[in-house]
């Protein structure tokens, strides 16, 4: 039999997609996958659906990066009204509780905030795509059934007012991977004694792209009717996203060794790390790291 040919053109590369609300990050994917007519697409990390910005594509062997940025630090600017709880902890749910929060101060919030900096606990939603006994938390939470969840460890950054007007705040977020922005205002909220949930959140960063230029999924269909020249223009090429860590040139003969699998020792290969490797002619190979055999194990991605 012949092997089964994968439907639409072979591309490899990230593209730094600007989601729009109310669309979820999958959708946005299939959508993007659509207009490119690439064979083979994900993403790193998922935007709820209120939330805009940052999602990052990988097409073809990009694929392969995904975990790497999906443990990467994210950036938020996150609005939220104080006052006011609801059942999925943004503007999506139904409203469980209100009171006044007016006399809430910038003062009292930047207090609150910072009790809410550095490494804390979070209890995940259940508005959430984590797993219970198979089952993903929201589809539990949509048939109104709550379980019980672990609380997580996380690390926030920064966590800074900022502004201010009556009762809706604004605040911008840098945190750690697997960090909930609805249950960091939620936690906020109930710190004021006043309840809060979050009615717009935009993704700013992840991990080396920070406030990058973003491309909207209306920049893509106008693109798209000029042909594929100009929608492949702003693809960026893999190793982009891995630039914190080293880079190191190899000769061919190492290449050729790595290549069938042999044993390499690299005398300027950092210890317990990571590393880019390129051939001589800063080709991008892929990222090697070190075994506990001190065999180097490259994950080819070029």
């Amino acid at each position: 039999m012949s092997k089964r040919q994968s439907k639409g053109r072979t591309l490899n590369g990230l593209l730094l997609l600007d989601k729009s609300s109310g669309k979820s990050s999958n959708r946005a994917l299939q959508k993007v996958k659509r207009i490119y007519n690439a064979a083979k697409a994900g993403h790193t990390g998922t935007l709820d659906p209120l939330a805009t910005g940052l999602l990052v594509i990988c097409f073809g062997r990009a694929t392969k990066i995904s975990e790497f940025l999906l443990s990467a630090d994210k950036r938020y600017e996150v609005t939220f009204k104080l006052g006011v709880t609801t059942t999925s902890g943004d503007a999506d749910g139904q409203i469980l509780a209100q009171q006044d929060a007016s006399p809430i101060t910038e003062e009292q919030i930047k207090s609150a905030a910072s009790t809410l900096t550095g490494q804390i606990e979070q209890v995940p939603p259940m508005v959430s795509a984590l797993k219970h006994e198979g089952k993903r938390l929201y589809d539990l939470a949509r048939q109104g059934v709550e379980v019980k969840r672990e609380p997580r460890k996380v690390t926030i950054y920064l966590f800074e007012l900022i502004n201010k007007q009556q009762n809706i705040v604004s605040m911008q977020v840098h945190c750690s991977k697997g960090t909930y922005i609805r249950t960091l205002v939620e936690d906020l909220g109930k710190s004021l004694s006043c309840g809060a949930h979050v009615t717009k959140l935009r993704r700013t960063a992840l991990g080396p792209f920070i406030n990058p230029e973003m491309h909207t999924l209306q920049e893509l269909e106008q693109l798209a009717e000029k042909g594929e020249v100009a929608l492949d223009k702003l693809l960026l090429a893999t190793d982009v996203a891995l630039k914190k860590y080293p880079a190191i040139s190899i000769d061919s003969t190492t290449m050729l060794d790595l290549q069938h699998g042999r044993t390499i020792q690299l005398p300027n290969f950092p210890k317990n790390g990571r590393a880019r490797i390129y051939d001589e002619n800063m080709k991008f190979y892929g990222i090697a790291s070190v075994s506990e055999t001190g065999k180097l194990a490259v994950k080819c991605l070029s």
